[in-house]
C-alpha cells in the first residue's frame, strides 16, 4: 500500500472503487486501522468498506499512531486527527470529498467538517462512540497507563509494549504511542529519553480534552448546530456506542437523517442499501478533484 507523508507523520493509505471521492475515517478507537473496516465488531459483518467502493472512490487509511502510520509524540487533538484526513486528501489533489467514519472516527469527521466544512459533501456517522460509560473507560484506560507509568517508567513502557504487542485498547498500559514503540526502534528509542514529567502532563492534557463530555466527543453543539451538512447516523446500542450519543448527533445537526433501526436489524443488506440510498442523494461532488 502507498505511504503519504502529512506533516512531517507517514500515512498508510488505499484507494478502492471509482466514482466521486469518499474518505474515510476508520473504527477501532485507538487502533484504527484500513483493515477495521472489514474486522471489527459490527463492520465485520456488514462491510460498509466493500459495499461503498462498488460505487465511490474509497480512501482509506491509518490513523496516526495506529497500524502502518506513524506519529509524534505531542498533546494529541482531534484537529491533528482531523488534520491528517485533510492533508491526505491534498495530496491526492481532492478538493471536495464525502466522508464517513465509524466508532471514534465518527468524531474525526465531525471535526473535520467543523474545520473545513466547504470541502465536505456529506457526513456517514456509523456507530459514533460516545456516551457516560465511554467517556470513563476512556479516561480509565489513560488512568492506567500512567499509573503503570508511575511505577516502571518510560523504559517499562518500551519493554511492556514490545513483550505484549498489543495496542492500547487491549493493554492501557502501553499508552497511545504503542504500536509505533513495538515497530519502529529509533521511535522507541526517543519515547523512553524525553523528559517524564512533561510527558506524564501531556497524557494528563489530552485525556482530559479528548474525552471531555458524555456525548459524542470531538465537537461543541454550537458548531454543530450550525453545520449545513447532510448527515446519516447510524445508531449503536452498547458501553462505547450508546444510542444516546447517536441521538445527541441527531438532535444537534440540522440536516441529519437518523437510522432508526435497532442493532439486530442492522444486517448487512439492510446497511448497504441505505448507506447507497443516503449517498446517492448527494453522489455528485462538485470539484472532487483537481
Amino acid at each position: 500500500m502507498p505511504f503519504a507523508t502529512i506533516d512531517g507523520i507517514s500515512t498508510r493509505y488505499e484507494v478502492l472503487g471509482s466514482g466521486p471521492p469518499l474518505l474515510l475515517f476508520s473504527p477501532g478507537g485507538f487502533n484504527a486501522t484500513i483493515e477495521a473496516w472489514s474486522s471489527t465488531g459490527t463492520y465485520a459483518q456488514t462491510r460498509p468498506l466493500e459495499v461503498l467502493s462498488r460505487n465511490y472512490t474509497c480512501i482509506a487509511f491509518d490513523r496516526r499512531e495506529a497500524g502502518q502510520s506513524g506519529g509524534r509524540v505531542e498533546r494529541i487533538t482531534w484537529s491533528h486527527y482531523a488534520a491528517q484526513g485533510r492533508g491526505l486528501l491534498q495530496h491526492l489533489g481532492i478538493e471536495r470529498a464525502h466522508l464517513a467514519g465509524g466508532c471514534l472516527g465518527c468524531s474525526l469527521v465531525l471535526a473535520f467538517a467543523i474545520a473545513h466544512p466547504q470541502s465536505v459533501a456529506s457526513m456517514v456517522l456509523y456507530w459514533p462512540a460516545g456516551g457516560p460509560k465511554y467517556r470513563l473507560s476512556s479516561q480509565a484506560r489513560f488512568a492506567q497507563h500512567l499509573a503503570f507509568l508511575e511505577e516502571h517508567g518510560l523504559a517499562g513502557v518500551v519493554s511492556l509494549a514490545r513483550a505484549s504487542g498489543k495496542p492500547f485498547g487491549a493493554d492501557p498500559r502501553g499508552g497511545p504511542w504503542v504500536s509505533l514503540i513495538q515497530r519502529d526502534p529509533a521511535f522507541a528509542e526517543r519515547y523512553a529519553a524525553q523528559d517524564l514529567h512533561r510527558y506524564k502532563l501531556m497524557v494528563l492534557g489530552m485525556s482530559r480534552t479528548l474525552f471531555d463530555r458524555d456525548t459524542v466527543p470531538g465537537a461543541e453543539p454550537e458548531d454543530l448546530s450550525a453545520l449545513d451538512i447532510p448527515a446519516l447516523v447510524i445508531p449503536g446500542r452498547d458501553a462505547s456506542h450508546a444510542s444516546s450519543a447517536a441521538r445527541y448527533l441527531e438532535e444537534c445537526l440540522p440536516l441529519v437523517q437518523y437510522w432508526d433501526v435497532a442493532v439486530p436489524e442492522q444486517t448487512r443488506e439492510r446497511v448497504a442499501t441505505r448507506l447507497t440510498e443516503f449517498l446517492a442523494e448527494f453522489r455528485a461532488v462538485e470539484g472532487g478533484s483537481n
